[in-house]
Order: C-alpha cells, then structure tokens, then sequence
C-alpha cells in the first residue's frame, strides 16, 4: 500500500476503535441510551446529507429507500442503541471485542447467499475459534464489575445480537443495491435511523443538562466517529479496496482495548486475554476467502 493509504488506513482503525470509549463515558453519566442514539445519528445525518446532495448521489438513491431504511433500522439504530446499553454492564474494551465478531456472522451470511467457500477447512476453523474465543472472553470470572451474572448475560447477547446486526445489514445491502453510493446510502439510513427514534425523545428527555464530558462524548460520536468516519473508510475502499480495508476491524478493536485498559481502567483477565487472541484470529480466518487453486 501507499504511505496515504496506509495513513488512511491507520486512521479510519484509531477512529472506529474510539467510539466505545465515548460511548462508555456517555452511558456512565446517566444520560439515556435513547438519546445518546438519536443526538450521534442526527449530527452525522446533518453533515452526511449536504455532502451527498452536493456531490449529486442522494436524488438517486432515494429511489431506493425502502432498502435503505431498513439499512438504517438494522446498521444504525438497533446495533446501536444494544451497544450502548450492554456497556452499560460490560467494559468498553469486552464490548468492542464481542463486536469484533461481526466477520464471523458475515461469513455465515455469505453462506446463505450463495458462498459454499465458507465451509472451506481455514474458514471453519475461523469459526469455530472466533465463538469459541467469545466463551473466554465472557471469561470465568465475569466481565461486569458490580453486575450480576443474569445482567451480564444479557450484555453479552446484546452485543453479540449487535453484531449480527451489523453484518446482515451490510451483507443485505451489498446484495440488494451495490450500485448505489455508499455516502448516499449512509446519508440516507442515518436520517431514517434519527427519524426512528423522534418519538423516544418524549418519554427520555433528562431533567437536568448531562456532564460536558457527556456532551462531548456524544458530538464526538457523531461528528467523528460516523460522519467522518465513514467519508474516510470510502476513501480507504477506493485506495484499497474492501478485502483490505476490512482488517481495520482488527486495528479499531485493539485501540479499544487498549483505551479502555489505560484511560478507563478496565480490568484484563487470563481468560479475556486468551479470547482476545481466538475473536481475533478466528475472524480473520474466516473472512479470509481461498484461493481458487484451493477450491
């Protein structure tokens, strides 16, 4: 690769690996799930949906929307609001490995459209170690200080359901309209996904002004974190194209890690430790297609 698209690169993974820890310090203020959702997708939409107009591409993806909506509901609005709600149980860092399973969950989806390479030898392996690595993750001694183990369960089907979102949502639109621009597209399902959520504003509206750490946490999550992390990643597809630029899930998880085990003080257990090192490996053998000589 190029120095810029290693720069990019590098950039879009430190980007995309930072969205847990603001997300834990926003949820940790009290500020309601609800609304952390709606403020982080209304700020992108309103810098995503100029940029789009202006560049021509959103008039024509419009035709899509009905497509595109449910893009919204299942990359955006669901995914989300369970992310933000399981840390309020897990750790910033147990989150975004749990997240990083999503390569698994795509590798299946391939399946059922179509991709008979998923059951390819590397493939299963990759499999089976990354859900095997989510069962250390979880770890023995728990991963949610001052939680109960019903509590932590259901933090840790909330991330996983996240990310089974996340890559049927992807693998859907992929298949249903890849023609369309994916900045019109983004643009698009994160108006749908603040639209979605309007009518929870009502019954969360906190009584007092949440901490401006809160504040600019949930800006940050926005104007960083999705509009401007998505204009880049476009730029990394083009510079180097989407088998490559997926490994930045490999690249945002440890920036998560190791946010959230330096800054916020998350405790590192033996057994997280091991299921850090089989999501990893098992979502990138699993991602990974094999050759053609290989069959």
């Amino acid at each position: 690769m190029t120095k810029k698209a290693w720069g990019l690169f590098l950039l879009i993974g430190f980007i995309w690996g930072i969205p847990y820890f603001f997300t834990k310090i926003a949820v940790d203020s009290g500020a309601p799930v609800p609304l952390i959702v709606f403020t982080r997708v209304l700020i992108a939409s309103l810098i995503l949906l100029p940029i789009a107009h202006y560049r021509g591409v959103l008039i024509p993806a419009l035709k899509h929307w009905k497509v595109i909506a449910l893009f919204g509901i299942g990359e955006m609005a669901i995914p989300w609001f369970l992310i933000a709600t399981g840390q309020k149980t897990l750790p910033s860092s147990t989150a975004a490995l749990l997240v990083a399973t999503v390569p698994l969950w795509a590798a299946i989806f391939a399946f059922f459209y179509g991709d008979k390479t998923v059951w390819h030898g590397r493939r299963v392996v990759g499999l089976i170690a990354g859900f095997f690595g989510v069962f250390f993750l979880v770890g023995f001694e728990g991963v949610g200080v001052g939680a109960s183990l019903s509590e932590q369960i259901v933090a840790v089907v909330m991330l996983l359901i996240a990310a089974f979102f996340y890559a049927g949502s992807v693998t859907m639109i992929n298949q249903r309209i890849p023609h369309v621009s994916a900045l019109a597209i983004n643009a698009i399902a994160l108006s749908v996904a603040t639209l979605a959520y309007l009518p929870a504003l009502f019954f969360v509206l906190p009584t007092a002004i949440p901490p401006a750490d809160a504040i600019a946490s949930v800006f940050i999550l926005g104007a960083v974190c999705t509009a401007l992390a998505f204009v880049i990643f476009f730029k990394v597809l083009a510079e180097i194209g989407p088998a490559r630029a997926s490994l930045t899930v490999y690249i945002n998880t440890l920036i998560a890690v190791v946010l959230g085990t330096i800054i916020l003080r998350e405790p590192v257990t033996a057994s997280m430790t091991i299921g850090v090192v089989l999501v990893l490996l098992g979502s990138f053998l699993a991602s990974r297609r094999p050759s053609p000589a290989l069959g």
